[in-house]
């Protein structure tokens, strides 16, 4: 991944990229640019975080903003005043990574939304994402029930650790749709406890969610975060969703109820080729750990 450019956002509409509250970034006008970019956070002089622009979609009614809100996070009534007119073109993003430390850049006279990076600046981007690079390291813990369970935890690649132990593997192993859910067992040979069950709708992989709102009593309290970025959880719920690496995110309990942070729920389904109907199963392996899994339709087991 090479970033050579970057693009100026505001608060608080960075913010929301970089919790994964939000997907799109509204512009004025559509862009024939595709692919990785740095998010420059407005008046900072820095770059905060990554993403990938993956398609540029016609510019929206004031209906279709209020019905997408979900997507960009622009209030309803900020909607319907006619503030954000001009801004109704979705660019949709991908694979939005907060960067470990915010990366300074030298910003030319005169660039208003995009910024050519230097090279020295696009170097120390790539070497971060390099230390953000993880792979998955077996460990065994005791659980209260004084059952040895393994479970993985995240450790930069090019650990020593990683040369060491030759149980450490970055490729998941392939999904089996049709494995029974209350014993579910992951690539590393975990069982789990069946969470919940969750029926996918046309609507959950248009906005890349499904819902927990039947089952909140269910999770600890402890990833429970309220509707907006200010009011985060106190910790992070670690996800194994089958992909090449761990997502982190707590919950949304209060409006949306459903896992804060949804890129990785949009490569799940992808990676799943995900219909409706189909059911999303979350099986705790251990404390705040979560493994994510698909099971097909009963009409659709192939």
């Amino acid at each position: 991944m090479n970033i050579t450019k970057g693009l100026v956002i505001d608060d608080p509409w960075i913010g929301y990229l970089l919790d994964g509250s939000k997907s799109w970034e509204m512009r004025s006008r559509p862009v024939s640019f595709r692919g990785w970019f740095g998010l420059i956070r407005k008046g900072t002089g820095a770059i905060y975080g990554v993403a990938r622009l993956v398609d540029v979609r016609p510019a929206l009614s004031v209906e279709e903003m209020v019905a997408t809100h979900d997507k960009h996070q622009i209030p309803e009534s900020m909607i319907r005043s006619g503030a954000v007119a001009k801004w109704t073109t979705p660019w949709v993003l991908a694979d939005v990574r907060k960067l470990p430390s915010p990366v300074p850049y030298r910003h030319p006279s005169g660039a208003v939304s995009w910024v050519e990076l230097d090279p020295p600046v696009t170097a120390a981007i790539s070497a971060q994402l390099g230390l953000s690079t993880m792979v998955a390291e077996v460990e065994r813990i005791a659980v209260p029930t004084g059952v040895d369970v393994p479970v993985t935890r995240a450790i930069p690649a090019g650990s020593p650790a990683v040369a060491a132990d030759t149980t450490l593997t970055q490729t998941p192993q392939p999904i089996n749709q049709n494995e029974p859910l209350k014993t579910v067992r992951s690539s590393d040979n975990r069982t789990g406890k069946l969470i919940c069950e969750v029926e996918i709708t046309q609507g959950n992989l248009d906005n890349d969610h499904f819902y927990l709102r039947d089952h909140l009593h269910l999770f600890p309290d402890a990833i429970m975060g309220g509707s907006n970025a200010s009011n985060l959880a106190r910790k992070e719920a670690r996800i194994d969703w089958g992909g090449p690496d761990l997502a982190l995110t707590d919950i949304d309990g209060e409006r949306h109820k459903f896992f804060r942070r949804r890129g990785w729920i949009k490569r799940f389904y992808q990676l799943n080729r995900a219909k409706p109907g189909d059911h999303v199963s979350v099986v705790e392996t251990a404390p705040l750990s979560y493994q994510i899994r698909l099971k097909r339709a009963a009409n659709d087991r192939t």
